[in-house]
């Protein structure tokens, strides 16, 4: 059976090659192609026609095919629905920022977290993406965009630290700088909150920034948006996110949406910044983005106004996440799993 080069890092390369009786310099010049986003081995000009037909006897390329590509007439916002190799989809999203592009991806065909307020999870898991299959939908994502992609965040199909060997490949090969050459705090990593895994990023001191899917400061209203509320809490939450805070000295960002009746109200709003109160934390609400199969809707602008100010008010750093790509379904929680 074939193997993954694209997901091979260098050293791994370089010891794949010298098994093959190559030099060293030959697996900095075949990552450097991977990373370029050729398609096949016969793209690597420099390479001899012995070395590049022994390299497809042993290795294959992911290429993902553009199935649709819709662009918003509102902000030039840019969503692509991705074919993989395997007939499985996934979609990932171009935004454009004043300080540069950024590319929202995906880490899992699907997700069996079962958040009730966001299309991906519907239809459950399929299976995680390898971690070329991450990296690619920042190559082809830029490539066919034209958009120079200088900042990366995890937030579209999938819960990535359910992948979380595979995700932690992908910024070790995305950041590498014969690559792509992203630096980590250019990336942003969202999770709903797996607690175990939290730990972990902690013990591994990486410093990527770190987005929580809070969406309620308390257990009841939490587990019934939130299914995974029920293995952990909110107290047991936030608790690993103070460790891994003191651990790696980085900021963490809780996301929190919005919903009208459910979790907005001023209680919701004082009791979120007490549970957050000295935590130098960052709170990014997000208007609730709709979803044809939920029954949710998004909070008024007197609520959001309200919940603003009572965070404020107590000293809570608060902003509300800009809606991009709203016309083509491109906004947070809309990305989902199509059958082509």
């Amino acid at each position: 059976m074939k193997e993954d080069i694209k997901s091979y890092l260098p050293g791994e390369l370089r010891e794949a090659l010298n098994d093959m009786g190559e030099p060293a310099y030959r697996a900095e010049q075949v990552f450097k192609w991977l990373h370029r986003g050729v398609k096949s081995f016969s793209e690597m000009t420099d390479l001899s026609k012995a070395l590049r037909e022994k390299l497809g006897d042993r290795f294959f390329i992911t290429v993902p095919e553009v199935v649709r590509k819709q662009v918003s007439a509102e902000d030039g916002t840019v969503k692509y629905l991705w074919r993989l190799y395997d007939g499985n989809t996934v979609e990932s999203v171009v935004m454009r920022y004043h300080h540069g592009s950024t590319v929202c991806i995906s880490s899992q065909v699907g997700c069996r977290m079962g958040c009730r307020f966001c299309a991906s999870t519907i239809g459950g898991l399929v299976r995680n993406l390898m971690p070329s299959e991450l990296l690619d939908q920042v190559l082809f994502s830029q490539l066919d965009s034209g958009e120079k992609i200088s900042n990366i965040v995890l937030m579209g199909i999938g819960e990535p630290l359910d992948n979380y060997d595979n995700v932690l490949r992908f910024l070790k090969l995305v950041s590498d700088p014969l690559g792509v050459n992203i630096g980590v705090r250019h990336i942003s990593v969202s999770t709903c909150g797996l607690v175990e895994k939290v730990d972990k990023l902690g013990e591994d001191k990486l410093q990527f920034t770190l987005s929580v899917s809070l969406h309620a400061p308390d257990d009841d209203t939490r587990s019934r948006l939130m299914p995974v509320n029920k293995s952990y809490g909110v107290d047991r939450l936030l608790k690993a996110c103070r460790a891994y805070f003191d651990k790696t000295g980085r900021r963490i960002s809780f996301e929190y949406a919005m919903i009208d009746g459910v979790n907005d109200t001023p209680r919701h709003a004082r009791l979120l910044a007490d549970k957050l109160k000295n935590t130098g934390s960052h709170v990014n609400l997000i208007p609730l983005n709709d979803v044809t199969e939920s029954a949710l809707h998004p909070s008024t602008r007197e609520n959001l106004k309200t919940f603003i100010q009572i965070l404020q008010q107590r000293g809570i750093n608060v902003t509300v996440r800009r809606k991009l790509g709203g016309d083509i379904d491109a906004s947070c929680g809309q990305l989902r799993r199509k059958t082509v």
